[in-house]
């Protein structure tokens, strides 16, 4: 997928899926100035007809195979 050129704000838990209402990891900006949001799977699903009509992709799927950071652990 083609990446986010400018900045934008990262995808939160509230942002879902206009398919199918899981948590979005892809913001799609299109050419006509609308969005739309994508999980992963539906992502990857439309991503030829995503590109034709995008003028940005952000894509934030990394995130789901990234290793949190470990908290330090609380001393009782």
């Amino acid at each position: 997928m083609t990446t986010v050129l400018t900045p934008a704000s990262p995808l939160t838990a509230a942002d879902r899926c206009d398919r199918c209402g899981a948590q979005a990891y892809l913001r799609v900006v299109l050419l006509s100035g609308g969005e739309l949001l994508f999980c992963a799977h539906h992502g990857r699903k439309f991503e030829p007809e995503l590109k034709k009509i995008a003028a940005e992709i952000q894509d934030e799927t990394q995130r789901l195979t990234s290793v949190p950071a470990h908290a330090p652990e609380e001393e009782h």
